[in-house]
């Protein structure tokens, strides 16, 4: 079997696309292509014509041929399927099929091709879905070292965070300390004015809450120094002019997600409650998974970690945590330096390898971290698929999903990319809520509860027709109060006393990275 090369044509002769596998003019491969329609008969059965010294198997796409120019002497039915597997090529590679789509993809067939057939015209052991791996050139191994180094890069992050959390929070104590000894001149209204060098009525805390001038809002009687600028004269007015309001709606119609502005003033920060427990433990962990568009799983990580948050003074610091039975199956665990190791092996109990030594109050301290990999499709909590399909020039696109969870998951945010589109896509059905975001060409499906009663669940929606590779990749996100790892606390004692002391738990799961490609 010998193919001298594979085209498209149109039914006028128009030669779209060619891939030579023999020596071969550009003028002799032109005229080959540009006599074969006037060969074909309306009236034949056959998919495939000859003349005096080469044969044409074809196979009629739309408004064009699929033509495949072999010598008489190769093996017709080997070529028809080589003819047959081509045709597969093309469909996956583009979609609709008319001029435009396939002369925009030319190099993808023409890589496609060469894949199938090698130089020299022999065909090789292949199918569709190895040509399609082919030419993506995915690597298992590169896509898992990618998700290693970024859950440790969001690690790294994450103690950044808790760093400046700390510090900040250094801060505001010593600040709040040296202003409990200091007197404060200048006058204080007796309403929410104040005065330049006042200080709030509240002495216990620093007053967060701001003050604007202008808003109508002034004190019954008012000592306000005559010296010096009043603060709340010259403060930023917040939605005081028309135009905000205009502005938000805006952004809002464009897709945007903005917080509303009432009565003129920001909301004011809201303090974080700090546990009331003299132990807090918090279980942590991160989810990141990768997904074939085709069915599979390239990759799954969970990273866990427990951290304690010691608020006792004197032998109530130093403490011990008792997990409920062995350590989940599966799931690499890795211990603070300080931990024994020894205890933690063989009774699996958390301690300090000085059982006098008291944990650092105030901050919480990470004593435990674990791991898991996966390529069981069933480990993974939530797994979704796009089914898309073009029919009549238009792009039909099903999702469904499937929660195996034994928990609830909230949050469920599925993000489909799609091409530039002139107006909102038809939701011709859907399990939840949904949302377009014309800016960044998404659509959403939104769901806030996944539990029993909707485990799984389906959603359809239509655009003008496009390939099937524009709705890739999606992108999920989702959390949960429980853990994969379900790792469960017993009680926790006192390192010198042996007596319980009371605790409180806090346990989350997020999806640092959920990509479907």
């Amino acid at each position: 079997m010998v193919v001298l090369a594979a085209g498209v044509v149109t039914k006028s002769g128009k030669g779209l696309m060619s891939r030579q596998f023999v020596d071969m003019s550009r003028v002799r491969i032109e005229g080959l292509l540009a006599a074969f329609p006037k060969l074909v008969s309306a009236d034949r059965q056959h998919t495939y014509v000859e003349t005096d010294s080469i044969r044409y198997l074809y196979q009629p796409m739309e408004s064009m041929y699929l033509v495949l120019v072999t010598n008489k002497s190769s093996n017709i039915l080997e070529d028809l399927e080589t003819l047959r597997l081509l045709g597969k090529v093309v469909t996956d590679f583009v979609l609709p099929l008319e001029e435009e789509y396939v002369a925009a993809a030319a190099f993808d067939l023409i890589f496609a091709f060469d894949e199938v057939v090698t130089l020299g015209g022999h065909k090789e052991n292949v199918t569709s879905g190895q040509v399609r791996q082919n030419i993506e050139m995915e690597s298992h191994e590169e896509k898992l070292h990618k998700m290693i180094i970024q859950s440790k890069i969001n690690e790294t992050k994450d103690v950044m965070k808790k760093k400046a959390m700390e510090i900040e929070r250094q801060k505001l104590d010593a600040g709040r300390s040296g202003r409990l000894g200091m007197g404060y001149t200048g006058g204080v209204s007796s309403g929410d004015g104040m005065g330049m060098g006042g200080m709030p009525q509240s002495y216990g805390r620093p007053d967060t809450t701001p003050s604007y001038g202008g808003m109508g809002i002034q004190s019954a009687t008012s000592t306000v120094p005559t010296t010096g600028k009043s603060i709340g004269r010259k403060g930023m007015k917040l939605g005081g002019k028309p135009g905000g309001a205009s502005m938000l709606a805006s952004l809002k119609a464009e897709g945007e997600t903005v917080e509303d502005i009432v009565g003129g003033a920001a909301a004011a920060a809201v303090p974080v409650e700090m546990p009331k427990e003299p132990v807090f433990v918090t279980i942590e962990e991160k989810l990141s998974v990768a997904l074939n568009k085709d069915g599979g799983v390239e990759g799954m990580e969970v990273a866990g970690s427990m951290s304690l948050l010691v608020n006792g003074e004197g032998e109530n610091q130093c403490v011990k945590v008792l997990l409920d039975g062995a350590p989940a199956p599966g799931y690499q665990f890795k211990t603070h330096p300080n931990i024994d190791k020894n205890l933690y092996s063989s009774e699996h109990v958390l301690g300090l390898k000085d059982p006098s030594r008291p944990f650092p109050t105030g901050a919480p301290l990470g004593v435990l971290k674990w791991r898991y990999q996966s390529m069981d499709e069933s480990d993974i909590p939530l797994t979704v698929n796009c089914w898309p399909s073009v029919s009549g020039g238009q792009s039909y696109i099903n999702i469904e999903y499937e929660c195996t969870a034994s928990f609830d998951l909230h949050d469920v945010r599925i993000v489909v990319p799609l091409p530039a589109l002139a107006a909102p896509p038809h939701v011709n059905q859907i399990d939840g809520d949904h949302q377009y975001d014309a800016r960044k060409s998404v659509w959403i499906w939104k769901i806030d509860l996944l539990d029993q009663d909707n485990s799984s669940g389906s959603a359809e929606f239509v655009i003008p027709a496009a390939a099937a590779s524009a709705f890739f990749p999606i992108q999920v996100s989702f959390s949960a109060q429980k853990t994969l790892c379900d790792l469960k606390i017993a009680q926790v004692v006192g390192a010198i006393t042996g007596d319980q002391i009371k605790f409180g738990m806090k346990q989350s799961l997020v999806t640092e990275s959920y990509v479907i490609e």
